[in-house]
């Protein structure tokens, strides 16, 4: 079969040609095609087939860069419409071809066919049919059908005028090419990252394409957001050689896009370059290559993807735990540890730094955590010198580093969190990569309460994020966050990005300064409780404090207690630690470290340290450490109001014979030293008004002297409130603040707040009553100055049953309390202070009419056991109640039911033997 190309075109095949197959990669012109094979291994290969006895417009070519003889050249008429009319028929379809003739210089001349054989479509014919492609009339032979239908074709085309015999020559199917753009970055911002409709012309490489832009055809260079694919890299002798896995990365992409009708987002336009993001109807091209380990994430144009980095992180992530292609060698950060160890929950002990804190696993053992991928405020260049003579206090000299602590203290300490192990950075010695030596760090992300601890310091501005190598695979697994929040940051000038002043903190630290000590002494003295915070333990009984009112630091020894020594350096050597010393000091540390306490100084000695009273939550530390026998009670606490509480928790410290006591032997009774100095009880009794009974038969009470006060207080404030009324939602409540809630009967009361869960879970006490309820912020106001509790103090105040035992027992404890609520609840009574108790005084109550002793009937009517107290002023009392026990006993009333009080009863209820 005689081939109409030009004369210079031999025949190659002297019998019919050969039917061959091939999926079309490309569209070159309306009259050329690139078909590929199937993969195997690797990229197939590719040919050029031109299609036999027709001709179609050229192209628009643009000139040869660094040539200047060269031009620009447009499209041919009907150019482009042939090209398109082809490309949407036959790319990334199969077809089968012939090749009829081959030149000398390798150009294929054959037929085309839609499907698998030669019934399918003739493209040729197609082209010829729609009037945009000519028939070559030379050298055509009457004997050969298939070019005469092409003529007959052709004919038809001009009769009907359709394409390029259409009237009026076609100029207007020439487009206006844009090759440049003069301002980049300011076409991209117009588009307001919206879609555009856009042709793929070209594939560099795996996340590289050159992309027609319509309608306006704009030829643009387009690099994928947030990835980075293998490439080419140029040779000085102009080759390329590609990195591993780049052919596949380019064939990947474009056996999908190439030449193929897409939408891309222009995200945005650093240097020059066009970052966008290209969808197809099939998928997001820039996902696919990453879940399939032909990219990794790149974090500089991460920050412009908007489809969601955390999919692009966590299609990566998919690609290295299959270990594909590019992460075949990929071994995770945390691959050598258990599934238990790369995540647990822990509870916060210690802020170390602003970006470290001490967890105590449940196992018990404590783990330093480093918060990932940040770093806390520092010194720069010269700051780090600038004063050479001043004791450096990294917390308070370094500007917001006290902020940052600050921050981590208040949300974390005593929490518990969720910790997830991001990577273990190695320990670097003194002289490694010129930075100090570094113990192994174990960096995690540290969630509460769904809060990325990590980055809520870097939002406010506390911390930075750290910047990595880009194959640097030891991150955050939130980075993508934590610079996005750091972004936030710099815009709002939080923090360490404000303009503004730095905050500077002027805190006096007398600790070992006697002088300065001396001035401080009287002043905190008369003050009585005062607000502190621990910020060190040195031992069970020694602690550094952080007094916020008074700016300054503290050395505070617990007063009243003798507690083991801890190991020192001694003139004569090195002084052996006391038994149980370290565990006095752990239990210190996990009681107080960082917490807000409040401290009553009593005394201070030759060095300037101060003693005295430590309280946190209602319990006294020196108390506590006595009850847990690790303390012993000093002699000096005899004057103080908190001796008897001492010298009881000292007794059931010994008689458990724990720890100190261990070894304890109880001298014979006449030996025993009076505890107790003989003296008369003292009946003094006043009237109060009973406002609240808690479920562990503890009760709250009003002075009636100060009622009319606490009348006139809430008529002035629910006054002022009505006429000024508290904008919802504008109060932030903090634990341990002061403010105002509404009840129930839609009335404000003064109250405290306790914990904060989240803005509809705050827990309040009312400060005048003693309940407490869960309320949403919404439901909360500041509390006015003028009704502050120096005006008048808080109202309610907690007292416990003097003599009696509270039953452990649930449904024991339950019927007491139901009794003391019917008896007494809003009811005025006469209340007399027996004794002290380690959380409150110990009371007798007695109703105001009758004068009977209300735990005295509880034990009548066998609610309760006696509590037999040993002090000798007390015993008068302690008998008449041990009368009445004895009386419910004989009567078999509740407690007593089974007769006589067997042991296995004393447990049923709770009771100490």
């Amino acid at each position: 079969m005689a081939s109409a190309v030009p004369a210079q075109v031999q025949s190659s095949q002297a019998s019919a040609p050969q039917l061959q197959r091939g999926i079309v990669k490309m569209v070159l012109s309306g009259c050329a095609i690139i078909v590929r094979g199937q993969p195997r291994g690797g990229p197939p290969p590719e040919r050029q087939i031109n299609l036999s006895n027709i001709r179609a417009g050229a192209l628009a070519r643009r000139a040869i860069q660094g040539q200047p003889d060269t031009k620009d050249t447009p499209d041919e008429p009907w150019a482009f419409q042939a090209r398109e009319f082809m490309r949407k028929k036959v790319i990334g379809k199969e077809v089968c071809f012939t090749v009829e003739n081959k030149t000398p210089q390798g150009r294929e001349y054959g037929m085309v066919y839609l499907g698998k054989d030669t019934s399918g479509e003739n493209i040729a014919e197609s082209l010829v049919a729609e009037g945009l492609a000519m028939v070559r009339r030379e050298g055509i032979r009457g004997n050969n059908p298939e070019q005469v239908r092409l003529c007959d074709l052709e004919d038809q085309a001009k009769s009907s005028k359709k394409g390029l015999w259409s009237e009026g020559g076609g100029s207007h199917t020439i487009r206006d090419l844009k090759y440049t753009i003069e301002n980049p970055r300011n076409f991209v911002d117009s588009l307001h990252q919206k879609p555009v409709n856009a042709i793929i012309e070209h594939v560099r490489d795996g996340c590289m394409v050159r992309a027609l832009l319509l309608p306006d055809y704009y030829l643009v260079t387009v690099m994928l957001s947030g990835i980075k694919s293998p490439t080419f890299k140029r040779e000085a002798d102009g080759s390329e050689t590609p990195e591993p896995f780049a052919a596949e990365a380019k064939f990947f992409t474009e056996s999908r896009l190439l030449q193929r009708d897409v939408q891309i987002i222009l995200e945005s336009c650093p240097n020059q370059v066009i970052l966008g993001t290209i969808l197809h109807p099939n998928g997001n091209i820039t996902e696919l290559l990453l879940k399939e380990g032909f990219a990794r994430c790149v974090d500089w144009s991460m920050a412009v993807y908007t489809q969601g980095a955390e999919k692009l992180r966590a299609a990566e992530r998919s690609a290295k735990e299959r270990k594909v292609r590019i992460w075949k060698d990929y071994v995770a950060p945390t691959a050598n540890l258990d599934q238990k160890d790369r995540q647990f929950v822990a509870k916060v002990m210690q802020v170390v730094n602003a970006d470290a804190i001490v967890v105590k696993l449940n196992s018990g053992e404590y783990k330093t955590i480093h918060l990932s991928s940040i770093r806390p405020p520092r010194l720069e260049g010269e700051e780090k010198n600038k004063d050479k003579d001043k004791r450096f206090r990294p917390l308070y000299d370094i500007p917001y580093m006290f902020e940052a602590r600050e921050f981590l203290r208040k949300k974390l300490i005593g929490k518990k969190v969720n910790v997830t192990v991001d990577y273990i950075r190695a320990a670097t010695n003194a002289m490694e990569m010129g930075v100090p030596a570094f113990p192994e760090r174990t960096c995690a992300t540290v969630t509460i309460g769904g809060i990325n601890i990590a980055e809520a310091l870097v939002s406010k501005g506390l911390a930075t994020v750290i910047r990595y190598r880009q194959d640097d695979d030891q991150r955050s697994s939130h980075y993508d966050e934590l610079l996005a929040a750091e972004a936030r940051a710099i815009k709002n000038g939080k923090g360490l990005h404000s303009k503004k002043e730095v905050p500077i903190h002027r805190v006096a630290d007398i600790s070992g300064e006697t002088q300065k000590a001396k001035q401080f002494f009287p002043f905190l003295q008369r003050a009585g409780r005062s607000e502190a915070v621990v910020e060190y333990v040195f031992s069970g009984s020694r602690l550094k404090l952080y007094m916020p009112k008074e700016t300054c630091l503290i050395t505070f020894l617990l007063a009243g207690i003798e507690c083991p020594r801890g190991s020192r350096n001694m003139p004569g050597g090195m002084q052996v630690a006391e038994p149980y010393s370290e565990e006095a000091m752990l239990f210190t540390k996990e009681l107080v470290l960082q917490r807000e306490v409040e401290v009553e100084v009593e005394s201070m000695d030759k060095a300037g340290n101060f003693i005295g009273w430590l309280h946190i939550e209602g319990v006294n530390l020196s108390v506590a450490l006595v009850e847990n026998a690790l303390s012993k009670v000093h002699f000096t606490a005899e004057r103080s109001s908190y001796y008897k509480t001492l010298v009881s928790a000292e007794e059931s410290a010994r008689q458990r014979k724990e720890k100190l006591w261990a070894n304890y032997e109880e001298k014979p009774k006449e030996e025993v030293a009076q505890v107790t100095e003989a003296k008369e009880r003292v009946a003094k009794y006043r009237s109060v008004y009973v406002t609240e009974i808690t479920d562990g038969l503890h009760f709250y009470a009003q002075d009636v002297e100060t009622g009319t006060k606490l009348e006139n207080l809430m008529e002035s404030m629910r006054g002022e409130i009505a006429a000024q009324p508290p904008v919802e939602g504008s109060f932030a409540p903090r634990r341990g603040e002061f403010c105002i809630a509404k009840f129930a009967d839609g009335e404000w009361y003064r109250a405290r707040v306790e914990k904060v869960e989240s803005p509809a879970k705050v827990h309040v006490f009312y400060i005048d009553y003693g309940n407490r309820e869960v309320l949403s912020s919404t439901r909360l106001a500041a509390l006015p100055p003028a009704f502050s509790t120096r005006t008048l103090p808080p109202q309610a105040t907690e007292y416990a049953f003097a003599y009696i035992q509270v039953p452990q027992d649930e449904d024991a404890r339950a019927d007491a309390v139901d009794s003391v609520v019917r008896d007494i609840h809003n009811t005025q009574c006469l209340l007399n202070v027996e004794y002290s108790g380690s959380v409150c005084p110990q009371v007798t109550l007695q109703f105001a009419d009758t004068k009977e002793d209300v735990g005295l009937g509880l034990v009548k009517e066998g609610m309760v056991m006696v509590d037999i107290r040993k002090e000798k002023y007390l015993q008068k009392m302690v008998t008449e109640y041990l009368n009445a026990q004895e009386s419910a006993k004989s009567a078999r009333l509740n407690i007593w039911r089974y007769g006589d009080f067997r042991d296995d009863d004393a447990d049923e209820f709770g009771y100490r033997r």
